[in-house]
């Protein structure tokens, strides 16, 4: 078919993806596309239009999924029969209401323990920070966070995690998903990006919100696939490297020392490392961050007080390397931080008195106790469930040798309300994995919650104790 002028708006308003596949909808609807028409490759669209291949396989699959169109094996995508889509006529689509589901066991990776945090403390900080004569609190304050706070996490990412760096190269701010589209603003726009498949799902769905080209490289049991890497005109690679998210492999010795060579052999090329959950090593000492290797100043480094402290805090800082710090000051000159100057604060003193490290302690010990727990009560159940992922992190990753696909296995999960998550549904390809794998966190539940709620999961999917 010829290509059609698509009308994309570029505003950020609507994503692209969404905007594409609606275009294409209509056209179909319209019978500006034909029955049995075959539309564009995903290169050759991206082309035309001058959006990321990432952005139009979005929008294809989606059209996919409702039955617009049909991906044929190896000669790609057809206009289906309208007469066929039997709900083209609907009226005008009422917003979507998230379903409300009460869980008696939730396995989300997401959760932390809310009951051991020093709320004591926290308090006292607090009434401390917030006392009247602490005028300067009312001013914005540094534009890439409190001076206090990037020093102790300066100070704290150094003993911690190896990495060096000064309070300077430091940014403060609400969140990844807030941090990532300053860097992605200020990295050159033609940067094609790698990201880990199966992988975080925010992070490719950010790349194709603001219309950058990006493309999966896939995961294996010891991080993510350099020579796919090296193959791919990926310029800036993205990777989950002390415990991938949701695999829970670890990037090994030998893939760091090439992961950094690939960086390095290009000016043009960083590696963005998320360091999502570090905090929590079970089997060994913590392994150092991939930044306290970089020689040549190629490591974006990230992380976030979400798992150490609380989910609500909304706290997350990067670590820029100094080559990108006058270009990001110069064009973030006039932002302010997106994070309260009072929370900043409290987590500056909080750390500085040594509340932090404390906390963390006492976390690691309590976390360990509950993966112990957790493998102890899948221990009876093998080999037909097998544990991986579980050196480091709040989840593991279970394989289940079973007739049913893991679609069923969450149903029937949900039907004895018990909250669980699939593999596949972190592959931006949605692979059909066999035998099913299934991520399972355990930092919300209690010992005794993970062992009834293990024992009533296996027993929902017909799985018996040897």
């Amino acid at each position: 078919m010829d290509m059609l002028m698509f009308q994309l708006k570029r505003d950020g308003a609507i994503p692209l993806y969404k905007q594409l596949y609606e275009e294409i909808k209509q056209a179909i609807i319209s019978g500006k596309i034909s029955v049995g028409v075959k539309l564009p490759s995903k290169r050759k669209l991206s082309d035309f239009l001058d959006i990321s291949q990432t952005t139009v396989e979005l929008a294809y699959g989606q059209l996919v999924a409702e039955g617009f169109i049909e991906a044929r094996d190896r000669k790609g995508y057809y206009a289906q029969a309208i007469e066929e889509l039997a709900y083209l006529d609907l009226p005008q689509e009422e917003p979507v209401q998230r379903e409300h589901f009460v869980y008696q066991y939730d396995f989300n990776s997401g959760k932390i323990d809310t009951q051991s945090f020093p709320f004591a403390a926290w308090r006292k900080i607090a009434k401390e920070v917030m006392d009247e004569s602490n005028h300067e609190l009312l001013l914005s304050g540094h534009p890439q966070g409190d001076e206090e706070l990037r020093q102790e996490i300066a100070r704290y990412l150094f003993q911690s995690r190896g990495v060096v760096c000064d309070k300077d190269q430091l940014i403060i701010g609400s969140g990844t998903e807030q941090l990532m589209p300053l860097l992605i603003r200020l990295l050159d726009k033609h940067v094609v990006y790698g990201f880990e498949n199966p992988g975080y799902p925010l992070t490719h769905t950010i790349f194709a919100h603001y219309d950058r080209k990006a493309v999966p490289i896939a995961v294996e049991e010891d991080g993510i696939d350099i020579s796919e890497l090296e193959n791919s005109a990926v310029d800036v690679a993205y990777v989950t490297p002390s415990h991938q998210f949701p695999s829970g492999s670890v990037l090994s010795a030998a893939k760091r020392a090439q992961l950094l060579n690939w960086a390095a052999a290009k000016t043009e090329r960083f590696i963005i490392e998320d360091d999502y959950d570090s905090e929590f090593r079970y089997t060994s000492r913590p392994i150092p961050a991939l930044q306290s290797m970089d020689l040549s100043g190629r490591v974006i480094y990230l992380s976030t007080f979400s798992k150490s402290l609380m989910p609500s805090l909304r706290i997350a800082y990067m670590v820029l390397p100094k080559r990108l710090l006058a270009a990001y000051q110069q064009t973030f000159l006039h932002y302010s931080s997106s994070v309260p100057r009072t929370d900043q604060q409290i987590v500056a003193e909080f750390m500085k008195e040594g509340h932090f490290s404390r906390h963390l302690n006492r976390m690691r010990k309590l976390y360990k106790k509950k993966l112990e727990q957790l493998t102890s009560a899948l221990a009876p159940y093998a080999p037909a469930v097998t544990v991986s992922g579980e050196q480091a992190g709040m989840h593991i990753v279970l394989t289940i040798e079973t007739p049913f696909s893991e679609k069923e296995l969450l149903e029937l999960a949900k039907q004895h309300k018990i909250r669980v998550f699939g593999l596949e549904s972190y592959d931006i390809f949605g692979r059909t994995l066999t035998p099913p794998k299934i991520v399972l966190g355990f930092g919300g539940l209690s010992e005794a919650e993970i062992e009834q709620g293990i024992a009533k999961l296996m027993h929902c999917w017909g799985i018996d104790p040897l």
